[in-house]
């Protein structure tokens, strides 16, 4: 997940504590507000009177109508997704696959394979086109490995 953005200087959203059972958010400095229904979002808390006696509030925001914290449709996923993504071992496990993953998104798109450019016209047909140009990329590989089918099975040819 990537973190949440916030102006330079200021608190982030990850710094105020968001309860979607209790529909309440509370700033670093204490000061709690309710999450109230928006059009396009979940919902949204806004401080506004808080913030102009608050001695956070240079840290927090410049609005004049004080700090508003918008919440998603997902903020449950991403709250999860976030606490997840402090645990070691997931920072590990992240680590070893990351790099395999991106290469190969990398190699798609740079290669001869018309990765960046679509050859159709469509999302349906685009995605089909680019499912089969990653199995062709797969079964290619699968082939370099020396991995084949045989009347028992797939096994493994040795050099």
């Amino acid at each position: 997940m990537q973190p949440p953005a916030a102006v330079k200087g200021h608190f982030p959203k990850d710094r105020f504590d968001i309860d979607l059972d209790a529909r309440t958010v509370t700033c670093p400095a204490g000061h709690t507000a309710p999450i109230r229904a928006r059009e396009r979002h979940a919902g949204a808390a806004n401080f506004g009177a808080a913030c102009a006696a608050c001695a956070l509030a240079a840290q927090c925001t410049t609005a004049k109508t004080g700090r508003t914290i918008t919440i998603s449709a997902h903020e449950a996923a991403l709250q999860a997704g976030r606490a997840r993504q402090t645990d070691p071992a997931w920072r590990a496990d992240y680590r070893a696959t990351r790099p395999k993953v991106e290469r190969k998104i990398a190699h798609l798109m740079r290669h001869r394979h018309g990765g960046r450019r679509a050859r159709v016209r469509g999302l349906l047909k685009t995605a089909a086109d680019f499912s089969l140009l990653a199995a062709a990329v797969n079964l290619a590989r699968l082939g370099m490995l020396g991995i084949a089918r045989t009347a028992t099975g797939w096994t493994t040819t040795t050099a």
